[in-house]
C-alpha cells in the first residue's frame, strides 16, 4: 500500500475497518484494562500499511500535517513527532472510527467506578462534535519518529476540557531488524505508594491500548484512581516510528 493509497477516500474503507476492529478479541482486551490498564491488539496494522505509515513521515505532502514537535526544544524528550491535518489519511480516520466503539463502553465503566459524570457517546463523530463545540478542534492522531538515542518522557497527552480517557499506539517499525531499544513504557501511580512501570513488549503492527490519564483499580474499600504516564525508553539504534491514535482533539 502506498502512502497516496493511505489519502484516497474508499467507499470500503468503513465497512473494511469496522469488520476488522469487530475480529479483535474485545473480551481479553477489556479484562486486561481492567486489570492493569493496558490491552495489546496483536498484528492490528499489516506490515505493508505499516511502512507506507511510516514513510509518510518525511514524503507525505505538508499539508498532511499541521505541525511537527522536536521533543528537545520543549523538554519532552529526544525525538520528533508529526500531528496530521484534517482530513486524516483515510486508514488513519478509519482506524480511530472503527476502534472507538469498543472503548466507549469500557470509558464509562471507568467513570462509573471512579464517580466521574462524564459519558462517552457510542458514535467517535458525536464525541468530536463535542470537542469542536468546547473548542477543540485540532486533530491530535500523529506519527513519531525516534533515532539512536532518542526517548520520549513520561507524559499524559491531555488537550483541553473533554478527554476521552483511552488511547492507542501502533508500532510502525519492526524491534530488532529496524531499531533496537525504544521500549513502549507505562508508569502506575498509586496513592501513598511508589511507582510501578510496565513494559509492554510490541512487534510491527502491534497496537497498545493505554489509560490517559488515571483509571479505576479495586482496593478494599471500593475502586480508586490511580495516575498513568507513558513514554518510551532510549532507542539503541535505528529508526522507530509509531501510529498515535487519540480519540479527542486539541484546543
Amino acid at each position: 500500500m502506498s502512502a497516496a493509497a493511505l489519502s484516497t477516500p474508499s467507499t470500503t474503507t468503513d465497512g473494511v475497518w469496522t469488520q476488522r476492529a469487530a475480529a479483535i478479541d474485545w473480551h481479553a482486551a477489556t479484562e486486561a484494562l481492567h486489570q492493569q490498564g493496558n490491552a495489546v491488539l496483536p498484528h492490528l496494522l499489516s506490515a505493508p500499511e505499516c511502512t507506507a505509515l511510516a514513510r509518510m513521515y518525511g514524503n507525505a505532502d505538508e499539508a498532511t500535517f499541521r505541525s511537527r514537535v522536536v521533543m528537545q526544544r520543549h523538554g519532552f524528550g529526544q525525538g520528533e513527532y508529526r500531528y496530521f491535518s484534517y482530513p486524516l489519511p483515510t486508514l488513519v480516520a478509519a482506524l480511530r472510527d472503527s476502534l472507538y466503539p469498543h472503548l466507549a463502553p469500557i470509558a464509562n465503566q471507568w467513570n462509573t467506578a471512579m464517580d466521574i459524570d462524564v459519558r462517552y457517546p457510542a458514535r467517535h463523530a458525536d464525541f468530536i462534535a463535542r470537542c469542536h463545540a468546547a473548542g477543540q478542534v485540532r486533530p491530535t492522531p500523529l506519527l513519531l519518529q525516534y533515532t539512536a538515542g532518542d526517548y520520549n518522557c513520561l507524559h499524559q497527552d491531555l488537550y483541553g476540557e473533554h478527554v476521552f480517557p483511552l488511547q492507542v499506539a501502533v508500532l510502525l517499525s519492526e524491534p530488532g531488524s529496524d531499531f533496537t531499544g525504544g521500549e513502549f513504557v507505562l508508569t502506575e501511580q498509586r496513592p501513598r505508594m511508589q511507582s510501578r512501570a510496565e513494559v509492554v513488549p510490541l512487534r510491527q503492527g502491534d497496537a497498545v491500548v493505554f489509560a490517559v490519564h488515571h483509571r479505576p483499580v479495586q482496593g478494599a474499600r471500593g475502586p480508586y484512581r490511580v495516575q498513568m504516564r507513558h513514554g518510551v525508553s532510549r532507542l539503541r539504534n535505528g529508526q522507530r516510528h509509531t501510529l498515535g491514535i487519540i480519540f479527542h482533539d486539541a484546543e
